[in-house]
């Protein structure tokens, strides 16, 4: 008896170890052939520093990406949209986002209220299954991801002396979200927060890109925005009366405006190099 005594805790190791080792023996259940994890570990590049003094010339430009274009799809795509991953950021304090109104980020928000944006409470009227009687309920509203159609960005344009180049550099990305009354109206936009764009880069880089022509050649939402492959209008330059486009041009006239601001900074590289 005191030999069978002796066996059971052994006996149960082993069962133990046992079930650990058939555990472990299984094949990791992933959704594909192979794991893809070279943008989780992706890191980014720094930017070169720049002297004050070596900046000759520099211009404040604020644009609009318009996720309906078709260059700009992949920002709609519905398993992981663009904006799910600014909220993610935002909300779970990962990224600080600042307010709508304030794009020099000087006025920080919480996660709790970047996670109140769009969303809110309404009162509907449902039927009881038992008494058949309608009764008045309130329910949360969830932020309707497909109002988002725009993103702004703010940046800059300078020229360096030290490396003789133009160069350009995001500053700042802010959602926009559509507006509208309760019989359906539009009223307007909202610019939802600002986000410092430097400091959202390395969350960027940890999510890919849908390519709808090679699952096996995405980009990073990082490599995206340093390259530039998006399409986007501008709707702000920098001067004097602090104006946007729409307030002193309309219609196709503002759409030229804005065409003549991105020639004039392409004009101004090449007259650098005009002999």
């Amino acid at each position: 008896m005191k030999r069978i005594l002796k066996l059971i805790p052994i006996v149960i190791s082993i069962l133990i170890m046992g079930r650990i080792y058939a555990q472990s023996s299984q094949p990791q259940v992933i959704d594909g052939f192979y794991e893809r994890k070279m943008h989780k570990e992706k890191g980014v590049i720094p930017y070169d520093p720049v002297r004050e003094a070596d900046v000759f010339w520099q211009k404040r430009i604020w644009r609009v990406i318009d996720i309906r274009e078709k260059m700009n799809l992949a920002f709609s795509y519905p398993k992981e949209r663009f904006i799910q991953i600014l909220l993610n950021a935002t909300e779970s304090g990962e990224v600080t986002a600042y307010n709508g109104i304030d794009d020099q980020f000087t006025s920080p928000m919480t996660p709790e209220e970047v996670g109140k944006i769009g969303r809110g409470t309404d009162t509907v009227f449902v039927m009881d299954p038992e008494t058949f009687e309608e009764k008045m309920e309130v329910v949360q509203n969830e932020l309707d991801m497909s109002l988002i159609k725009k993103f702004r960005l703010k940046e800059d344009w300078f020229f360096d002396k030290e490396s003789s180049t133009l160069q350009v550099r995001i500053i700042g990305i802010a959602p926009i979200l559509d507006k509208y009354d309760d019989n359906g109206n539009y009223i307007g936009e909202q610019v939802m927060f600002w986000v410092y764009y430097p400091n959202l880069r390395q969350t960027l880089a940890n999510h890919e890109v849908v390519n709808r022509f090679n699952d096996a050649a995405r980009m990073t939402w990082y490599d995206l925005f340093e390259t530039r492959f998006f399409s986007s209008y501008i709707i702000k330059e920098s001067n004097e009366l602090d104006r946007r486009i729409q307030d002193y041009k309309s219609g196709v006239q503002a759409l030229l405006e804005a065409e003549k601001i991105k020639n004039d900074i392409f004009k101004w590289e090449h007259d650098v190099w005009t002999y």
